[in-house]
């Protein structure tokens, strides 16, 4: 009976409205499962999550790789990878950094890799950058060489290109 009587409460549901109170908790309890469903299914893939934080008080000693985001404000001795990497005020990195986007609050000793390169004030870096694009703050402190390149993730291309850009200069 309760099968039947919620098959046929959909029906009139669905073309009109009917406001009577036996039917709306039943009504209102069947479609809301559904829709609670359907958003989870939609917000899940949409939903980036949140960078992963190395605080202050800690050591990292060995390579740290991800897709995802990375905010470092300890101490890192080897090569990070990232897509976005944050390096906070108080961090050091001893290492190459390569990521998508980089931006440099704290110390780097080491290569830095980025398609997008930001050097804020507070910035301390020693070492290459290869970049494609660069922004360096005034007050920022920078030892080493920059070059652009279209692609400067790309570890392997790295030494061809610099030959490759020498030899048409020379003719």
């Amino acid at each position: 009976m309760f099968s039947k009587s919620k098959i046929n409460e959909p029906g009139p549901k669905a073309d009109g409205s009917t406001p009577s109170t036996p039917d709306a908790p039943a009504s209102s309890a069947a479609p809301a499962v559904p829709p609670r469903s359907t958003d989870f299914k939609a917000s899940a893939p949409k939903a980036k999550p949140p960078a992963s934080t190395l605080s202050a008080d800690l050591h990292i000693t060995g390579n740290l790789k991800t897709t995802g985001d990375i905010q470092v404000e300890g101490t890192v001795e080897g090569d990070i990878r990232a897509h976005l990497l944050t390096i906070g005020e108080t961090a050091t990195i001893k290492g190459e950094v390569i990521a998508d986007d980089v931006v440099v609050n704290g110390r780097i000793v080491g290569r830095v890799r980025g398609l997008k390169v930001r050097l804020t004030s507070t910035a301390r870096v020693e070492g290459d950058i290869i970049h494609k694009t660069i922004a360096i703050e005034s007050g920022a402190h920078f030892e080493g060489s920059v070059q652009r390149q279209d692609d400067p993730l790309n570890t392997k291309g790295a030494s061809k290109i610099p030959t490759g850009s020498t030899a048409p200069k020379t003719e």
